[in-house]
Parts: C-alpha cells; sequence; structure tokens
C-alpha cells in the first residue's frame, strides 16, 4: 500500500501531477531541456514581478532580455514577517511552511506552494529510486534530531510510521547510546540509512572500536545516503568500512529542494529539472564551468514566495563536463559541523543547534544573525545581531532549550554585536568548539 503518496496527497500536495511532469522534464532531448529551463526562468520572474510585491519593490529595473540584470537575493533579505514576502492568492493556511537551520547564521521562515513543495518529494523519490529505495516500503534508519514538544515530536513520529523509518537519537552520541543502535540494527530488517553525517561518523568510530561491521549485523542494509553537513573522502571511507555498504552524499537546502544527488558512478548531479544553478565570483559575474565561486540557485517552480537567484551561502563548482540538462556539482565547500563534548562526557551533534534556534526564530525576524560557541566543557555563548537586547523571558527560553536538548548545569552567556565576523568564504559557522576534540 502508498501510505507515503497517500500522505502527501492528502495534506495536498499533489505527488501524482509532480511524478508526471517530472518524467515530462526528464524525457526531453538535450535542445528541448536547454529551451525549457530558459522558458522556466522567464516564466517565474514574470509570475513574481506581476503577482508578488516584495519582488517588484526588490528588482526594480530589471531587463527579462539580460538575465544578470535580475539582482541576488539574500538570505537577510528574507528575514521579513511571511505576509511581506508571499506572493497574491497564498495564505499561511495553502502553502507549505518551514524554517531554515540557521546554518548560516541567518535563520528565517519560508513558504512553497504545495505544486513546489510536491515536485520536490518527486525529485527525492526520483533520486533515491536510483539506490532501489521507495519510501512505501523501503524500511529507514533516520539519523536526525527531533523536536521535544509534544506537539511536534508526535507529528515527526507520525512521519516515521508512514515512511517507514526507525529514528535514532542524535542528541545523545555516547557510547550507551550507540549500544542501544547497534541492537536496534541486530533485532530489524533496516534496509538504508539517512541523516547527519557527524553523528553517523561518530558511530562508525564506536564500531571500529569494537571491531563491527554493521552489515555483517544487519546484513539487509545495503546503503547509506548523508546529507546536511560536509562529508570528507576519509569519513566516507571510515563509513564506507565500518557499515559495508555503499555511501552516497546528498546536498540541499530546505527552502528549495534536492540540489545535487550521488549517482551510482559516483558523480554529483545536479537537480536541473526543478532548480538553476550558477555560480559566480564576488562581482556576481557567472563563471564558467570549472571555476570555483558562490552557489546561486533559482527555484523554478515556487510562486508562493520568490528564490530568484538566491545566494544559498555555500562555495563551490561545477565540473567542465557539465551541461545543461546534466550539471555535475564537482566541488562543495563548507556547511560542516562540529561535535559538542559535555560535562558529563555526553557527545551531540552540531545539528543539535538547529532545533535550539526554533526558539530565537520569530516571524518579525528581530534576531538578524546569530552564532554559538563552545568556550569549555560546561560554556556556551550565543553571539547574536539584533535591533535590541533580548529580554529577560527570551534568554531563559533559550537557556531552557539548551539544558533540555542538552543537559543541565551549563552556562550560557550572550553577547549582542553590530555585526558577526566571517570565514574566507564569507559563511558563518552556526556552531564552533574551542576545546581540543581527540575523537
Amino acid at each position: 500500500m502508498n501510505i507515503f503518496n497517500l500522505s502527501l496527497q492528502f495534506k495536498g500536495f499533489p505527488i501524482r501531477k509532480a511524478e508526471q511532469v517530472l518524467n515530462s522534464i526528464q524525457s526531453k532531448s538535450d535542445h528541448d531541456f536547454n529551451i525549457y529551463v530558459e522558458n522556466r526562468k522567464q516564466a517565474i520572474v514574470n509570475y513574481h514581478l506581476k503577482h508578488n510585491p516584495f519582488y517588484k519593490t526588490f528588482t526594480k529595473d530589471v531587463n527579462m532580455l539580460d538575465w544578470n540584470s535580475i539582482p541576488i537575493l539574500s538570505k537577510k533579505d528574507l528575514q521579513q514577517p511571511l505576509e511581506d514576502l508571499m506572493s497574491d492568492d497564498f495564505t499561511k493556511q495553502n502553502v507549505y511552511v518551514d524554517k531554515t537551520s540557521g546554518a548560516s547564521g541567518h535563520p528565517f521562515i519560508f513558504t512553497k506552494d504545495n505544486f513546489c513543495h510536491a515536485l520536490t518529494w518527486a525529485i527525492i523519490k526520483n533520486r533515491f529510486g536510483w539506490f532501489n529505495i521507495d519510501f512505501n516500503t523501503t524500511k529507514q534508519a533516520r539519523f536526525y534530531g527531533i523536536p521535544l514538544d509534544k506537539k511536534g515530536y508526535y507529528i515527526e513520529k507520525s512521519k516515521d510510521f508512514v515512511s517507514n523509518r526507525t529514528r535514532f537519537n542524535v542528541f545523545d552520541l555516547s557510547d550507551s547510546a550507540f549500544e542501544n543502535w547497534l541492537s536496534v540494527f541486530k533485532t530489524n530488517k533496516l534496509e538504508y540509512m539517512n541523516g547527519y553525517t557527524s553523528p553517523m561518523v561518530q558511530f562508525a568510530k564506536y564500531l571500529k572500536r569494537k571491531n563491527i561491521v554493521l552489515r555483517l549485523e544487519c546484513p539487509s542494509l545495503n546503503v547509506c545516503i548523508t546529507t546536511s553537513e560536509m562529508l570528507f573522502e576519509n569519513d566516507k571511507k571510515l563509513l564506507e568500512t565500518q557499515f559495508g555498504i555503499p555511501v552516497v552524499n546528498e546536498y540541499g537546502a530546505s527552502e528549495l529542494d534536492l540540489i545535487a544527488f550521488q549517482k551510482p558512478n559516483g558523480k554529483w548531479l545536479v537537480n536541473s529539472e526543478t532548480l538553476f544553478v550558477e555560480v559566480l565570483d564576488e562581482h556576481n559575474n557567472i563563471l564558467p564551468y570549472g571555476e570555483e565561486g558562490r552557489l546561486v540557485i533559482t527555484s523554478l517552480y515556487n510562486k508562493s514566495q520568490p528564490f530568484i537567484r538566491y545566494d544559498i551561502g555555500d562555495i563551490g563548482s561545477l565540473s567542465k563536463e557539465s551541461t545543461v540538462k546534466e550539471p555535475i556539482l564537482e566541488k562543495l565547500i563548507g556547511r560542516t559541523n562540529d561535535i559538542a563534548i559535555l560535562p558529563s562526557g555526553k557527545k551531540a551533534a552540531g545539528l543539535t543547534f538547529y532545533y535550539i534556534t526554533k526558539s530565537i526564530i520569530e516571524d518579525d525576524g528581530n534576531v538578524k544573525e546569530f552564532v554559538i560557541e563552545q568556550t569549555k566543557l560546561d560554556t556556551f555563548k550565543i553571539i547574536y545581531v539584533s535591533s535590541e537586547n533580548l529580554s529577560i523571558e527570551k534568554i531563559k527560553s533559550i537557556t531552557i532549550e539548551m539544558e533540555k536538548y542538552l543537559e543541565k548545569g551549563l552556562h550560557i552567556n550572550f553577547e549582542r554585536q553590530e555585526k558577526l565576523v566571517r570565514s574566507k568564504s564569507g559563511k558563518l559557522k552556526q556552531f564552533s568548539s574551542y576545546l581540543n576534540q581527540n575523537t
């Protein structure tokens, strides 16, 4: 039974129509595909110029015959109340609404129209299908976080049920937790692993210490798909050795789509069906294939909110082998997270802070940027850019959230600044640990 598909249809996301449209796009010849991309670029810009008040003001003097005249959209530009960003005829009630992780230091809430969101899932299903994964039937070992509030928790658990997912708690990366994880694999016929890179790397290190290959304990396991964090080559080798299965790398952004996915031949295919990806230099000039620069992405279908020439905050390059229909992501820089080590010895994935940042994201966008630093075992500092100091109530709320997700007895310091120091790539690292870690 196609419970996963039915659940999307029930929520108003037309997955059947989306899959039909995707099949039509993929069947185009190279020549027709080039025309399709140009038509979609023009169509989405024209739509927002006509129907989106924010985009009309943002673009001003645009020459539709010159793509380079269209301004670059930054994350900071989108830190506004949703009502100010949405196109005519769309409301919070008839679109998909979500929040970015804040990994770049620029958190914001965004929307997708229902068909656009269905296309996102059609792309994901298509790519996972390269490895014989069917979300309706294939059993997943899921290495993501989960909200701790009752409503958020049970929503995620219901999603796990319809998606055949067994979730592993990435907030606890202790050996005792890994022992429990191993017992789950021994007693369940899980078929693939999917989730954050860093907790899976820590699990692989545990298996290495114990001289265990996971597939020997769970023979049904076939593939591991990592996402959200940088996968370094030595970590990939470690995962493949200790898990005993191929490791596939995924690159995506919740506000956009699945951006790139590793093919069975190892090449990182960029999603050209629903996105248009450019590489720009510091002066916003388009760079040729093979040269490294800022990744700027256009969502070709999102009508509820413009993501047109959107600077995602990452640096990368497209291979010289790329074509319009099959762009190949050759290099991606950034998107790596540290591991937090706590006084009790407990470890937590850096993306733990994704869930904590939800408590400081508000529709009015008062907190514009933030980073979190661990300066001692028991001490964290939240550095933020805001028009005013955080209230006592908000500070108390954040402290409670930190202790809820990590452990009690932590010291949380807050520091407001006018702007934050960036790396050479221009990107902020959401979490940095200044402890010596020998893990």
